[in-house]
C-alpha cells in the first residue's frame, strides 16, 4: 500500500507513535509517506520506503496566524495525486482530520479515504476549550475510519462527543526487538560510576507531565538512599524542574539530557521510571520502559491501568501523591536485586500485548477494511 501520514513531528507521543508505525509499515514493505511541517524527531531519513513531504506555510500580512490547515489539506492532495496514495492516515484530530477531510472532497470523485487515530489530548482538550467541539465531532464521524489508543479513550470520545460512529481500540506498541535489557550499551556508568540505582523520565515536560513531581519523588528517596535521576526531554515545565533541582541541592544527582533519540538505549539503563502525569491516555513511555525490563511508578489515570497492573509490573498512585510514589520506589530499590523480578514481568506483559508484530497486522487489517469499506460506498 502507499501510505499517507500526518502527524505533529514534535516531542511527544502522537508523534512518536505515527513515525514509529509508519517505520514499521515500512519494514513490512509499504511506501509511507510522511506530510507534515518537519521531519518527525525519530523518522529514518535513509529508509527508501519512507518519504517526507514539507507542508510549506506562507505568512501573510492579513492573518494573524497562518492558515496551517489548508496549506495541509493542499499538500495532502498534492501528494495523493503524485504518489498515488491508497489512504491517509492522520493522527490527533485537531487540525490533521479536518485537513484530510478537505484533501478527500478536493479529490472526490477520486477515491482517496483517511483514517483518524485519536490519542488524547485533542480529545480531552475539548472539555475546557468547546469552541473545538462542533468541528472536532464532525471530522472524528466523517473519518472513513477512526481508531483509539485505549479503552479508556473511545469511552471518552463517546462520552465527550456523543460518536455514534464505530471506533476500533487499536493500542500503542513498541518494538521489543530493539526495546530491551539488551540494548543497554553501558551509559549507567557514566550517570551512576558507584553503581547507584537510576530513576529516570521521559516526557514532553508538558504541565500535565508533572516533571517537577518526579524531582519531587526523587528527592525523597535520595534522602534515604544514594541515587541518580535521568530526565530525557524537553519543554516548558523542564525551568521549572531545573529550579527545584538547584532548590533542593541535586545538581549532582540529576542529568538533564534534553530531546534524544535511541531513547531505548537510555531506558535500559534504568532501574526505575517514574510517570507522575495528571493525565495519560496510554502512557507510551512507560511501555518503553518495561520492554526495556524496568519497572514503572505512574499515576492511576486514564489508560495507564490498561498498560500497568499494579503491583504486577508496577505500581499505581494518585496524581500529586509523591509520598506514596517515593515509598514505593524506596522499596523496590531496596531490594538486592533492585526490582529485576518485577522489570522482567513488565517485559513478558509488554510483549504479550503491545508488541509491534502484533499491533502492525491490526493497522494493515483496518486499512484493509477501510479500503474495501471506501470501495464499495463508491460503488
Amino acid at each position: 500500500m502507499k501510505i499517507g501520514i500526518t502527524c505533529y513531528p514534535t516531542y511527544g507521543g502522537s508523534g512518536v507513535v505515527a513515525t514509529e508505525l509508519g517505520m514499521e509499515l515500512s519494514a513490512r514493505g509499504h511506501d509511507v509517506h510522511f506530510i507534515s511541517y518537519a521531519p518527525p524527531i525519530r523518522l529514518n531519513p535513509n529508509d527508501p520506503h519512507i518519504h517526507f513531504h514539507e507542508v510549506e506555510v506562507v505568512s501573510y500580512p492579513l492573518f494573524d496566524h497562518p492558515p496551517y490547515t489548508l496549506a495541509l489539506a493542499t499538500k495532502m492532495m498534492e501528494v495523493f495525486e503524485s504518489e498515488s496514495l491508497d489512504l491517509l492516515h492522520v493522527h490527533y484530530a485537531i487540525p490533521h482530520s479536518v485537513s484530510a477531510l478537505l484533501a478527500r472532497s478536493m479529490a472526490a470523485p477520486r477515491r482517496l479515504p483517511f483514517i483518524t487515530t485519536l490519542h488524547g489530548t485533542d480529545i480531552t482538550l475539548v472539555g475546557s476549550n468547546r469552541s473545538y467541539l462542533p468541528i472536532t465531532k464532525f471530522s472524528i464521524e466523517q473519518s472513513d475510519g477512526v481508531t483509539a489508543i485505549s479503552s479508556y479513550l473511545l469511552n471518552q470520545t463517546i462520552k465527550e462527543f456523543d460518536i455514534k460512529r464505530p471506533i476500533e481500540v487499536i493500542p500503542n506498541f513498541v518494538n521489543c526487538d530493539l526495546y530491551s535489557r539488551a540494548a543497554d550499551k553501558g551509559l549507567g556508568k557514566e550517570w551512576a560510576p558507584s553503581g547507584e540505582p537510576i530513576l529516570m523520565h521521559l516526557s514532553n515536560f508538558r504541565p500535565v507531565k508533572r516533571v517537577p513531581d518526579a524531582v519531587e519523588i526523587f528527592a525523597l528517596v535520595r534522602a534515604k538512599m544514594p541515587a541518580k535521576l535521568v530526565l530525557i526531554g524537553d519543554g516548558p515545565d523542564r525551568s521549572s524542574a531545573e529550579y527545584l533541582v538547584r532548590k533542593k541541592r541535586l545538581q549532582k544527582d540529576v542529568f538533564f539530557l534534553g530531546k534524544q533519540n535511541a531513547v531505548y538505549e537510555k531506558l535500559a539503563a534504568a532501574d526505575l521510571f517514574l510517570l507522575p502525569s495528571q493525565l495519560e491516555s496510554f502512557g507510551l513511555a512507560a511501555l518503553e520502559a518495561m520492554a526495556c525490563e524496568v519497572p514503572v511508578i505512574a499515576t492511576n489515570t486514564g489508560g495507564v491501568p490498561e498498560v500497568i497492573e499494579h503491583g504486577v509490573d508496577g505500581y499505581l498512585v494518585e496524581p500529586g501523591d509523591v509520598k506514596e510514589a517515593a515509598r514505593y520506589a524506596i522499596e523496590l530499590l531496596s531490594r538486592a536485586d533492585r526490582g529485576r523480578e518485577m522489570g522482567k514481568v513488565a517485559r513478558i506483559n509488554a510483549k504479550k500485548k503491545f508488541c509491534a508484530n502484533d499491533v502492525i497486522p491490526a493497522y494493515e487489517r483496518y486499512y484493509q477494511r477501510i479500503l474495501e469499506q471506501s470501495s464499495a460506498a463508491r460503488a
